[in-house]
């Protein structure tokens, strides 16, 4: 009865501060997925460039990223970044975003390609046959078709980016898990705060994802 009370306690006097960090929480996961998609994309299309040194730089970017622990990558870009631009000293907040953008892109690459690569390969020999161009077939066949299997997948990636943001809490840049921290230092209770704060990741990621599933069940029943 005594955590119950607490949780209540906490609910009333500290509320704003769980709503501040589920709104920093799901603006991270926004703008990382966001402008990842947008640099997964370049590095998709730099992945299949027919160029030999487009197409390593591209690889081994994705394969570094996505063979190093994203919490290393968030201290490189912490400490890295404001010495890497003279005369510019980004705020935390921002190396932290930066950091989740360029890991997100990796992984979005990767989606991106097997969406294309899911494509039956008649449609683009097809194409090609019909006089389209390399560049034509990609963004008038290829792609409006990868769409459904992209989409979903990408859907997934915000929901995966929700709980990836928990590590930005070290740097206390105002997500779910920072507030835990100053909710815990205020108030000496630990278990309390932390059954509040995945009560709230839990609904995140299970509404999100149960919304996924619905939109995939549509698009393949679009088909």
């Amino acid at each position: 009865m005594g955590i119950f009370n607490n949780i209540v306690f906490l609910i009333q006097k500290y509320g704003i501060l769980f709503l501040t960090g589920t709104g920093y929480t799901l603006l991270l996961s926004l703008i990382t997925v966001f402008f990842g998609s947008i640099l997964g994309s370049v590095l998709a299309v730099l992945k299949n460039n027919r160029f030999l040194i487009v197409r390593s730089i591209s690889t081994a970017y994705i394969e570094i990223v996505r063979g190093t622990p994203i919490l290393l990558q968030l201290y490189i870009f912490k400490f890295m970044l404001p010495e890497a631009i003279p005369g510019f000293k980004p705020s935390t907040f921002v190396c932290i975003l930066v950091a989740l953008i360029l890991n997100s892109a990796a992984y979005v690459s990767e989606v991106i390609r097997s969406g294309i690569e899911a494509v039956d390969k008649g449609q683009t020999e097809a194409a090609r046959s019909l006089g389209l161009s390399k560049r034509q077939t990609m963004f008038k066949i290829v792609l409006p078709q990868a769409v459904r299997y992209i989409l979903p997948a990408l859907g997934n990636e915000f929901i995966m980016m929700i709980k990836e943001t928990s590590l930005a809490s070290v740097f206390f840049v105002g997500d779910l898990m920072t507030q835990f921290q100053t909710i815990s230092g205020a108030t000496f209770l630990t278990m309390e705060p932390l059954i509040i704060i995945g009560i709230i990741y839990f609904v995140l990621t299970f509404s999100l994802s149960k919304g996924v599933a619905v939109f995939e069940r549509r698009m393949k029943a679009g088909e």
